[in-house]
Formats: C-alpha cells, structure tokens, sequence
C-alpha cells in the first residue's frame, strides 16, 4: 500500500484537498508555478530530510519542551555574566504593564488616535530626559549598537564630516555594527585605551583627531567596566576641533554618576536594557538617543519623537510626532536613515520602571550595585593567581577577571564554575587579547554577599 502522505494540522492550508481548491481558485496548476521567476538552478528538487513530524500539537508541545529543558537559566544558576545584556532585578508590574493587550503590539505603525501610548512613550522620554539631563529622547530602537551608529550618523551630516574615532575599549559586537551601518558614509578610526588605567588614551586622542573628524565616540562605562573620568578633557578636544562629543551609557548608572550631558557631550545613547527587562535570546534590547532642544540636531534624528500639546479644550493635552517629515515614515526615498520596526514596547517598560524606582530608587540602587561590585572584586582578587586588570581605577557592575598567571583558560575556568551552577565571566580572551587570558564578570543588585563569597570560593576551588 503507498504511505499515506501526513497531514501537518499546526501548518495551514497543508491539506491536500484544500491546497487543489485553492490553486483552483487561483487559476494555476500547481506550486511550481508561483517560482517561475527563480533560476532551475536555484530550486531546491526531492524531499527534504526532516524529521517524522508530530501530528498532535500536545506531542509537539512536549517535544519542544523537551529540548527547551535542556537550557540552563539564570533563575537555576547564578550568573556572573558581563557585556551588553546584564540581570537585573525586573518588577513584576514591569511584566504586568508590558504585557497588556493595548500595549503589547507596541510596533512602528498605529491609528492615529492612539494617544494612550503617545503619552505613555511621551512619559518615558520625560522621565530619561531627566535621567540624562537633556531636552530631547528618542522613541526606542533596536539596540544600543544601531543608536550608537545613528548618533555617530548625526554627528557626520551636523558637522559635514567622515570620520568618527572610537575608544577601543568598546565591545567589539557593538563596533561591528558600527562599522556596517556607518561604511560607506563615515570612516571609524580607533583610540587607544591605556592598559592601566582603562581609560581613553589621551595623547593617542590628540594625535589622530583632525578637521575630518565628525565626532569622538566613547563609552561611561566602557565594556570592560571601567568609569571615564576624562569625559569632561575629551569633550573639550573634539570642541576644539569642531567635532561633537558622542557618549553610550548604561542609564542605571546615572542615579549616581554625573549625566554625560554634564561634561560635554553633544548626543548621548545607550540600552535601557537593565531598566526592567529580562535578558532573553537577543531580545529586550532597546536603544535610546538624547540631546539638547536645539534643532540642528533635532532635524538629524531618523527616528520618532513625542510631544506634548494642548488641546481646544481647556485642561486636555494631546500627544503626538515631533517633526515627522524629518523621518523615513515621511520620506521614504530621501530620508536621512531608514528605521522600520523599533522596540517602542521597552520603552514603555523602561518609563513604568523609571516611574517606580524614582529618583531616590535610582540613587540607592546606584550604590547598591557600586558597593556590590567593589566587594566582588576585592574577593576575586584574593584568589592566588588571579588579577584584576584597572583594579585602582572606579568600576561600575563590570570588571575584568585576569586567569593568565593560573595556567588555566576562561574556558576551562567556566567550564568548572558550570557544574558547581554557575556562569563565569564573559571570555575576552580573542576580543582584547593584549589584556592576556581574561572574562569581563558583572554583579548587579540581585548577587548578595552569599553569592559572592560563593563565586569565590568557586573559583578558588577551580583554580587548586
């Protein structure tokens, strides 16, 4: 007997009786005829090798959850991890609110009389605004890497210039896209960071800066941790030299370090990611943009922007685009930069966030995180054979983790922390290879004393 041909009910339209109506309905003869316009050699001819499918969803259920099992997370394992995506504590009203079925398609595009969510995306650029102490915050992107490139974009049609110089002491992922979204528009060019302290490399500033240079961009703190006291001496070279100063931050850290605005910098940007989102696989990111009220960089912004305005009737306001012909939804042929889907969801996660804590709450957490790391490093720097790279310099919730003089690798190091459930440091080792065998740890408010002194004594064991 011919084997009877499966059924997938969890696909659409996979039956066979129902595919010959629609290609009935339609007019033509089979499938092949919707790809008459790719190449013989192109298509794809035979059956493909896949799995004998599941025709129950509940068995298919059961068998993704079976390989989802395999995951281990960080509810179940502490994590040390460091770079770009942190844990944070999320509260649970962060979830509630986001969650919300008005709210949760929070995507580019809606009717017009949508003003809930303007003045929701409204109260969170207020509320960053003053974080940051600048005039001017974008509606969410993608991520910190795509706002840093759209910030240095800024800065080259403001200036009229090519050249962007960046701190090396950058993350390597985040320059990469750099690099792409900015070729061919603005050349980067690399600063030199000094090896003790972490910092920007000053004289290697002033050598490369030039009248080609749009802007200098550098990172408070950089992704190896460590806090740049500089801000105010690099900022007055790049105005010296009619460049902007452009500087990413992490905005948890701004309830006790002064705002970049404060020492000099033109456009300010970074990921809310660590105001109320979970990490998760490539998700809850979201990059943000600021800058003074004034419109040659206003005009520059690519992406949305809400404002406030009063209404005919006394007392209303309403909520709405600032300058919209300046964006790529207004102009699609000669719009500065093309911003399509936006993560505008975490921006309203981040203002419930900001709105919760307040600015005391930011202040205190601030601390907590800074005493929290500081002791973490001392302990870490007990251990025979381990050394803390720019351990006299300030560090925020980072710091990098020298095993070099152990003779062991991050690798093996982390692979011994995993089965005591724990997750080390990030491995630099390829990444920033003149620092030696090293991984980039964070702690945040949520280690206590107990899991700190318990990645100690892990890797004190580890490394005997």
């Amino acid at each position: 007997m011919n084997k009877k041909k499966i059924v997938h009910p969890y696909i659409p339209n996979s039956v066979p009786e129902v595919k010959a109506k629609m290609l009935e309905e339609i007019g033509v003869k089979d499938i092949e005829s919707f790809y008459g316009d790719i190449p013989e050699s192109l298509r794809f001819k035979g059956e493909m090798k896949l799995p004998k499918p599941f025709p129950s969803e509940y068995a298919l259920e059961r068998h993704v959850m079976n390989i989802l099992a395999k995951n281990k997370t960080c509810q179940e394992y502490l994590s040390f991890l460091g770079g770009d995506c942190w844990q944070h504590y999320v509260p649970a009203i962060c979830d509630e609110i986001n969650s919300r079925s008005e709210l949760l398609t929070a995507y580019a595009g809606e009717p017009y009389e949508d003003h809930g969510r303007f003045q929701t995306l409204f109260e969170y650029a207020s509320m960053m605004g003053e974080l940051l102490d600048m005039d001017v915050v974008n509606v969410p992107t993608y991520d910190w890497g795509q706002a840093a490139s759209t910030s240095i974009r800024m800065a080259g049609r403001i200036t009229g210039r090519k050249e962007i110089l960046i701190a090396k002491s950058i993350s390597p992922d985040r320059l990469a896209i750099i690099q792409n979204y900015c070729r061919p528009v603005v050349k980067v060019k690399l600063i030199d960071y000094d090896k003790k302290t972490g910092e920007l490399d000053l004289e290697d500033l002033k050598a490369k800066i030039s009248p080609r240079t749009a802007g200098i961009y550098f990172e408070n703190p950089s992704h190896l941790g460590c806090i740049e006291s500089q801000g105010k001496t690099i900022a007055e070279i790049a105005h010296k030299h009619g460049a902007l100063s452009i500087v990413g931050t992490d905005p948890i850290t701004l309830g006790i370090l002064t705002p970049p605005s404060n020492y000099g910098a033109d456009i300010v940007c970074g990921d809310v990611q660590s105001l109320g989102m979970h990490m998760q696989y490539g998700g809850g990111l979201a990059g943000f943009i600021a800058t003074r009220d004034e419109e040659k960089y206003v005009m520059e912004y690519p992406s949305r922007l809400f404002g406030i305005t009063p209404t005919i009737v006394e007392g209303e306001y309403g909520f709405g685009d600032v300058t919209y012909d300046r964006t790529s939804f207004h102009d699609r042929v000669e719009g500065k930069e093309f911003i399509g889907t936006c993560a505008a969801l975490w921006g309203i996660t981040a203002g419930v966030y900001l709105a919760l804590a307040g600015s005391q709450g930011m202040q205190e957490l601030g601390q907590l995180i800074l005493q929290k790391s500081q002791y973490a490093m001392k302990k870490i720097s007990e251990i025979k054979g381990v050394k803390i790279p720019f351990l006299k310099s300030p560090h925020f919730k980072e710091f990098v983790v020298d095993f070099s003089a152990t003779g062991k690798t991050v690798k093996e190091v982390n692979k011994s922390l995993l089965k005591k459930g724990i997750f080390g440091g990030k491995d630099i080792s390829s990444e920033f290879p003149e620092l030696g065998n090293c991984a980039v740890y964070c702690v945040t408010e949520i280690h206590t004393k107990e899991d700190i002194d318990k990645l100690a004594q892990a890797l004190a064991e580890c490394l005997n």
